[in-house]
């Protein structure tokens, strides 16, 4: 089994607290805390034995963090079940809106106030200038998704918006439809989401906290065509259950060094990174989200109070589009850990395992090193060992 965050949080993460711990925010010792113990027998689990050779199997619990990278891959099929209504037969757009670099000292202090305003100015000018007569010409839907992170674990707060194309018109009595192929000009957009940007961080205290040249450059907006509903959702989908890095790209932990890989943004290609232990935690935690903050929005007619009258428009669209209607969300996910199928079967003789007995947490933080709650151990006993 290959290197995985949490390995390296129980190995170098008790040293970086020690160092830091007076600076850090309580959330983020929480954080550190559960992907520690996530999986292991601090938070108990299940033993179980085949009755044919005596093996044991066993499978501890999650810690269920938002941020911990084991607990997030079942999460986005939840979500996509749960979107039903938001399937229109329209295409989409995804609409991606970056922040200058000179924001992010600000931003990285002042997570809560900043992320909100970020979210608050950009769906605003989306909608205004969506209304405009040369364009969409009515309300448009967006669910957004807040990002913090490069490829390579830098600091890079960005929204992600998916929208329909098109909107309902002012009366509410009929569909506008978007240009094919185009949604909004994003120069007109970019300098609008900057002016109400601005606007906004005027009524907080700062304002003078941010350099005068960011509001002479231009701010980034992207937009591009994403398909249908269905596959625009699903495209979505990873982007707000992705963690700031997943285990499969952690390669390797050695002599204090943390060596993973990521996707060069202007090649495409493979490239390695490797920092030491102490930097690498230090780029995770500071995309540790204020606690309680909600990083999925919805604005317009995706808005939770308009549910109601969406399905109203969907059935109405299901008319004029038939074509393109599409309401299959499914996908075949593997069982958690915490909820193991009905027939589990022995990794080495392959036949079925009988749940022997209940392993109670502990509380406590696990040993440096721990066995994989997946590696099974010889033994004539149900008990954990």
């Amino acid at each position: 089994m290959g290197i995985e965050l949490g390995d390296i949080f129980r190995e170098y993460g008790p040293a970086y607290r020690a160092k830091y711990e007076e600076r850090m925010p309580p959330h983020h010792l929480d954080v550190m805390r559960a992907i520690e113990r996530c999986r292991t027998e601090a938070l108990g689990g299940h033993a179980y034995v085949c009755s044919e050779c005596g093996e044991i199997l066993y499978r501890y619990h999650s810690c269920r963090d938002r941020h911990c990278p084991k607990c997030q891959n079942e999460q986005g099929q939840e979500w996509l079940e749960a979107q039903q209504d938001l399937l229109l037969p329209v295409p989409y757009f995804l609409l991606t809106f970056t922040l200058p670099s000179g924001l992010n000292e600000v931003i990285r202090s002042h997570q809560s106030v900043m992320y909100a305003l970020l979210f608050q100015a950009s769906s605003a000018a989306t909608q205004k200038l969506a209304k405009d007569h040369r364009f969409v010409r009515g309300q448009i839907g967006m669910v957004g998704v807040l990002h913090t992170w490069g490829r390579n674990l830098s600091y890079h707060p960005h929204l992600h918006y998916l929208v329909p194309g098109g909107g309902l018109s002012v009366d509410g009595q009929s569909w506008r439809s978007a240009q094919k192929e185009f949604f909004v000009p994003v120069k007109s957009l970019s300098q609008i989401f900057r002016a109400k940007f601005r606007d906004a961080l005027r009524k907080t205290e700062l304002f003078g906290l941010i350099p005068s040249t960011v509001w002479q450059q231009d701010w980034v907006v992207h937009c591009k065509s994403v398909g249908d509903g269905r596959t625009a959702l699903k495209y979505l989908a990873p982007y707000i259950f992705r963690v700031a890095i997943s285990n499969r790209r952690i390669l390797k932990l050695e002599n204090g060094q943390v060596t993973f890989q990521y996707r060069a943004t202007d090649t495409g290609q493979l490239r390695l990174c490797t920092l030491s232990a102490e930097e690498f935690i230090h780029r995770f935690l500071q995309h540790v989200l204020p606690k309680g903050f909600v990083k999925v929005r919805y604005y317009g007619i995706f808005a939770p109070g308009y549910r109601k009258r969406l399905a109203a428009l969907r059935s109405q669209l299901e008319l004029i589009f038939p074509k393109n209607v599409t309401r299959d969300l499914a996908a075949t996910s593997e069982p958690t850990p915490d909820a193991p199928p009905s027939t589990l079967l022995g990794p080495t003789c392959g036949h079925p395992l009988v749940l022997e007995s209940t392993i109670q947490p502990t509380g406590r933080y696990p040993p440096k090193s721990l066995p994989s709650p997946l590696t099974p151990f010889r033994s004539n006993v149900g008990a954990c060992p």
